[in-house]
């Protein structure tokens, strides 16, 4: 762990450490060879890897061994992962790119698909569940109830219900607190469970600034979907719009949008004021305020 590291060689290399830590957790499948391929094939390869980023962040600011830390890293990526797959399913988004490529269920079939994700959640817990941690219980607790109906899923839920109709900015930040938000928490709380125990007030604080970050990481989603291509963005572009949801740059415009993205970029940086390890978190905080894609 070099603290010295300039953001792009340390993001390089906890994208690179990341991806062996999922190829190896991936290697060894019994059963269907092809829903072995498709879980690869989802988890693999691509994507801004952010959730593990913060949990490799979380775990220095809070004294861990990076080797300590690559449990709970690989476990955020393998929900993040199954999500996706499930996302992109024609009975939710019905999208066909993800990753700049086609997504998992066209690849290999709804089915397989849908087993790719359900099988690929299992593997983050049991990833977890292995790893080294002063709370093992608590770690799996929290990973849980992320991506469960109070978070990951509840949120994807709302999303489903609600779509069509226009939301106010609380219920929309409401279902983007669960859907994205509760996950980007659980990164950053998971990794600094892997290091020295940390106070109520420090695991608030890191909630308050995870908060911040992953409403920020939202916002400019919804920004670059109305400003990017499918190209850059490595998905379908424009979506958002052709699904008539309600999103941060329908309800405030673009150029408001980028106001309240700098103003959590603010709020996250305060909220890590009492902490003197902080600079990776801050780091991704200001990456994920000024990202393109």
């Amino acid at each position: 762990m070099n603290p010295d590291l300039a953001w792009e060689v340390w993001s390089r290399e906890r994208s690179l450490r990341i991806e062996s830590v999922l190829d190896r957790a991936l290697a060894g499948a019994d059963g269907s060879r092809r829903l072995h391929d498709a879980m690869r094939y989802a988890a693999l390869g691509g994507g801004k890897r952010v959730r593990a980023l913060l949990a490799y962040a979380g775990g220095e600011l809070a004294g861990a061994d990076p080797d300590h830390v690559d449990g709970a890293a690989a476990a955020v990526e393998l929900i993040h992962a199954y999500s996706l797959v499930h996302d992109d399913l024609p009975c939710m988004d019905d999208d066909i790119l993800r990753r700049g490529k086609p997504s998992c269920h066209v690849a290999f079939g709804e089915a397989i698909a849908l087993l790719a994700g359900d099988a690929l959640q299992s593997l983050a817990f049991e990833v977890l569940a292995r790893a080294p941690a002063r709370e093992p219980a608590a770690q799996i607790a929290l990973l849980a109830e992320a991506s469960g109906v109070s978070g990951m899923a509840g949120g994807q839920a709302i999303d489903l219900s609600t779509a069509g109709e226009t939301l106010s900015l609380n219920e929309l930040e409401r279902m983007h607190a669960l859907k994205t938000g509760a996950l980007i928490r659980a990164a950053v709380r998971l990794g600094a469970g892997c290091g020295r125990p940390m106070s109520v007030d420090e695991n608030d604080a890191l909630d308050r600034y995870a908060s911040a970050i992953g409403l920020g990481f939202q916002i400019v989603d919804d920004v670059l979907d109305v400003e990017g291509t499918a190209s850059s963005l490595g998905k379908t572009a424009g979506k958002d719009a052709m699904q008539r949801k309600t999103t941060y740059a329908s309800l405030l415009g673009p150029s408001a949008a980028r106001e309240r993205i700098e103003a959590l970029r603010a709020d996250a940086r305060a909220a890590l004021g009492g902490f003197a390890t902080a600079r990776r978190l801050i780091e991704l905080g200001d990456w994920v305020a000024s990202r393109t894609h």
